[in-house]
């Protein structure tokens, strides 16, 4: 097996709690309290049940290491197998988990911590993705994608959308590095940072002024900034290139102008801030051996991506088919592109995202994974070594929903309340190709709710039926939240809209399209559900001491000044 380190340091001189939990709540989770009580250091493994009770667990999987405290601080340093095989454990994977922590002046006796009030937080993190730390030189140059001014609503969620210039190089450069750019005091007001290429047509007249992203009087060009080529998550680093890899700027093909998106969180609905937040990119003229490309894979963003209201799980498949990598690879790459790093997209309804790679019908490694997506939580997973595609590979994101709480359909689209099914991979030496996804049929989706004719031509979006009577003059998104959806139709439409032949997208740069794009293809036939590999429970005796890598992570918010490290043992 192996084990996972963790270092927390508190400014308590009581007991420090840590924990995982499904939701970031205290309900059915994976609990350690420890502390220094009289000199004596003191760790003890709890779960909670679906009440919130806490329970001493009957197998200790926790092992202190080492405890101090001070006057002020308490340390702790304990570790764990990754897969303990205790049901009231969590398994540790390459998934994000919420981290729960609580702190508490006294320390815990012998009838178990006393009640932490405020002193709690949660926070998602992905515990075993890598971070790239590359030595850079100090002296690298920079500009900065960073807001001017822009006054935060007093609402809950804000997304914020500015369109910038790329500075005009004469020369090729590389950017080796991106990171966050965060207004000091806004740590926890700025959620997650989206970076998008936008069409190369324009003139600088898009650059006027930001705007409410996903709103319906927000610019059109916005509407042309499609791939995201960097994301950072609140709790997450900067991104480093690997070494031989770079994004290129200053050639025609190179970005000229990007959007950033960014999603502020107030859930106190304070008034009057105003932030001047982004991106910093670095970059050298040093060039690297490879260009880096992004691909977006998965199922094309529209009305057509279908979820019935009610359903605790649903899941839609987008296929990059086997034609269109076929297609772009052999005319631009026939020895493979290699994948380095992939972020996995949905939004709220979305709990987990897997991208599947396939070659002549036999299932390759997952080339990534979260079974916990987090909406709030998004970042480019590093892969533990680099993957190839050939032509003639084929890839299928895969996505699991869960509308159990909505009384109408959810559609394919832009707004946060809206679903994708997304995964973007970074991978060198770029190609042509920026876009390889699916669309399902929507006429056979109709014939599931009764739809036996449409108006023709089509004149109006979304269209309109024409028979049978009970949903004559409605638009198709009408007649199918009109259709009572149970629990067991949801199921029979899944089965169907998995089993439905696909529209194919296979874009390049600039909205160009291989010829293969529009063609219809069927999905090939998989396994289904995915069978995920068995999971290794760890003994102590058995484990693997090596270090295969260490993560540093700053957790625990600063007016805690509490540090979590976690080590891979």
């Amino acid at each position: 097996g192996s084990q996972i380190a963790f270092r927390l340091q508190v400014r308590t001189a009581g007991y420090v709690g840590f924990g995982f939990s499904p939701t970031g709540a205290m309900a059915s989770a994976d609990i350690v309290v420890g502390g220094v009580a009289h000199g004596r250091p003191y760790l003890q493994d709890y779960f909670t049940n679906a009440n919130r009770e806490l329970k001493k667990d009957t197998q200790q999987d926790y092992r202190l290491e080492y405890a101090m405290e001070n006057s002020t601080h308490t340390i702790i340093e304990f570790t764990r197998e990754l897969h303990t095989c205790d049901i009231n454990d969590k398994s540790i994977t390459d998934s994000t988990v919420r981290v729960i922590w609580a702190y508490h002046h006294e320390d815990a006796g012998e009838a178990g911590p006393k009640y932490h009030d405020s002193n709690r937080g949660t926070k998602s993190l992905r515990l075993l993705n890598p971070e790239k730390t590359s030595v850079l030189s100090a002296a690298l140059q920079y500009f900065d994608l960073v807001n001017q001014d822009v006054p935060i609503p007093n609402k809950d969620t804000t997304y914020w959308c500015q369109m910038f210039k790329i500075p005009v190089f004469q020369e090729k450069h590389h950017v080796i590095k991106v990171e966050p750019v965060i207004q000091r005091g806004h740590e926890s007001l700025v959620h997650h940072i989206l970076l998008y290429q936008c069409s190369s047509n324009f003139n600088d007249s898009v650059l006027e002024s930001g705007h409410e992203c996903y709103h319906p009087n927000m610019p059109d060009a916005f509407l042309t900034c499609e791939t995201v080529i960097f994301a950072w998550a609140i709790g997450g680093e900067g991104f480093s290139y690997p070494p031989h890899v770079g994004l290129s700027l200053g050639t025609p093909l190179d970005p000229h102008y990007v959007l950033l998106e960014v999603h502020y969180d107030n859930p106190t609905y304070e008034e009057g801030l105003i932030d001047n937040s982004g991106l910093r990119l670095f970059y050298t003229m040093d060039i690297r051996k490879y260009d880096a490309g992004v691909i977006e894979a998965g199922l094309w963003v529209s009305l057509f991506h279908t979820i019935p209201p009610g359903m605790p799980e649903f899941q839609s498949e987008g296929h990059c088919t086997l034609e269109c990598l076929e297609e772009a690879l052999e005319a631009e790459k026939p020895s493979g592109i290699h994948v380095f790093a992939v972020l996995l997209h949905a939004h709220l309804a979305g709990r987990g995202i897997r991208l599947r790679h396939f070659r002549k019908g036999k299932e390759m490694k997952l080339l990534a994974y979260d079974d916990d997506f987090d909406f709030n939580f998004q970042e480019f997973q590093y892969l533990k070594e680099e993957q190839t595609i050939l032509p003639g590979d084929n890839l299928i994101t895969e996505c699991r929903y869960n509308t159990k709480d909505r009384a109408e359909m959810t559609w394919g689209g832009l707004s946060t309340r809206s679903e994708m099914c997304l995964s973007y991979l970074l991978y060198y030496p770029r190609i042509n190709l920026t876009r390889c996804a699916s669309i399902p049929d929507i006429m056979e989706q109709l014939q599931f709710i009764g739809v036996k004719e449409i108006y023709r031509p089509v004149t109006t979006w979304p269209f309109i039926i024409k028979s049978p009577k009970q949903y004559k003059n409605l638009s198709f998104m009408d007649a199918m939240n009109k259709f009572k959806w149970t629990k067991k139709e949801g199921l029979s439409f899944n089965k169907l809209v998995l089993s439905l032949p696909v529209n194919v997208r296979c874009s390049k740069t600039d909205n160009a399209e291989w010829s293969i794009q529009g063609m219809t293809a069927l999905p090939p036939d998989i396994e289904r559900p995915y069978k995920a590999e068995p999971l290794v429970c760890g003994t102590s005796s058995s484990s693997s001491l090596h270090r295969d890598f260490s993560i540093n992570l700053l957790v625990c918010l600063l007016l805690l000044s509490c540090t979590l490290s976690t080590k891979r043992l």
